[in-house]
């Protein structure tokens, strides 16, 4: 009884390990594979830009949080971005972007 045990023990741990992994497989092939981005993903560009359009969808929520002026040029990031130079309006306009998807996402549209 115990070799009995001493072999099966393994093999039944090896099988649920297996198992665990196989079940994990199977629900990541029922997502859908559409190349759609998501409403709070960054569009490709510089880590600059990326940035800029992530304060943008944080400024929106924290504004929206706070019940303030849902406005991104009225936002602090916006008036004084944290980029030097020609950065600023690429800035901007990045930050523009981020915030407006995050309203449109909010809103339900």
């Amino acid at each position: 009884m115990k070799k009995t045990i001493r072999f099966a023990t393994p093999l039944i741990a090896v099988a649920l390990m297996s198992g665990a992994s196989f079940f994990a497989h199977a629900q990541d092939n029922q997502t859908p594979k559409t190349q759609s981005q998501s409403w709070n993903t960054p569009p490709a560009g510089t880590e600059q830009a990326q940035s800029a359009y992530r304060d943008g969808l944080e400024a929106a929520q924290l504004d929206k949080a706070a019940h303030r002026k849902i406005d991104a040029k009225s936002s602090h990031l916006y008036l004084h971005p944290p980029v030097k130079g020609a950065a600023r309006d690429e800035y901007r306009t990045n930050f523009i972007a981020g915030y407006e998807a995050a309203v449109k996402h909010t809103s339900g549209e």
